[in-house]
């Protein structure tokens, strides 16, 4: 398992089961909220919440709660005011990992936090400690079966698309920042429906881990994704497959 890529595949996956969809519900609409809050509730003039309710949308999440989170997030309904924050952290043989948090009480989510980094044998670490190992990239997952190799890379590379790799499934396309949108919106032009899109964070370079290693530090992210106030883990390893069987 290499990169960014084929963990963001398999959490896509998970994140498709039952047992994890309220949870995630919760998220997205912590997510769609604070972006309609920040960027206003057009998702057309709100490239933010424009993603997130596509995320949504993806996770099947009813309509009516996708509504009534952006207008808690313009003030038309009541909500709650969340705060987002940033915590940076080492996990086992020295893994870099960031955790993007979204909570209505910074003190107690930033303890726990820390008790989940302590209990997986990890530590949290000064702001900017491990932030330097990360870019923010454009990611977007496509179906094999979607689309030719050749002509996928040649309608995501127009469209301003940095790169494209080809996984066991799924191609994975990066792109910068402000080429996201228009290199996803090309795919839907050409009939091409992506599996996932998403403004994220990538390591410049990955720790490789075997062994109760990379276990280890798997149940430290898992740990970390399954907290409520958590929206998203970056973490720089690469482990083999067999170990997230």
């Amino acid at each position: 398992m290499s990169g960014h890529s084929k963990w963001a595949s398999i959490k896509h996956k998970k994140a498709a089961t039952d047992s994890k969809r309220g949870k995630l519900f919760t998220k997205f609409i912590k997510e769609i909220t604070v972006a309609a809050r920040n960027g206003g509730g057009d998702p057309e003039k709100n490239p933010r919440l424009r993603t997130a309710i596509d995320r949504a949308k993806q996770a099947n999440m009813p309509a009516d709660n996708i509504d009534r989170a952006v207008k808690k997030g313009t003030g038309e309904l009541e909500g709650v005011t969340y705060e987002e924050f940033t915590m940076e952290g080492y996990g086992p043989k020295g893994v870099a990992i960031m955790v993007d948090v979204l909570t209505d009480n910074k003190n107690r989510t930033a303890a726990d936090i820390r008790n989940i980094f302590s209990k997986k044998n990890g530590n949290v670490a000064g702001a900017g400690s491990v932030s330097w190992m990360f870019e923010k990239k454009g990611y977007i997952e496509v179906d094999k079966k979607a689309a030719s190799e050749d002509s996928l890379m040649s309608i995501a590379l127009d469209a301003g698309a940095q790169d494209m790799e080809t996984e066991d499934e799924i191609y994975s396309i990066t792109t910068d920042p402000k080429d996201f949108e228009a290199v996803k919106k090309a795919l839907i032009d050409n009939n091409i429906k992506p599996e996932a899109a998403e403004i994220t964070m990538m390591p410049k370079s990955t720790v490789k881990l075997t062994g109760d290693d990379a276990k280890q530090v798997i149940a430290l992210v898992e740990a970390l994704e399954d907290s409520d106030d958590v929206q998203n883990v970056y973490a720089n390893f690469d482990v083999p497959d067999e170990a997230v069987d």
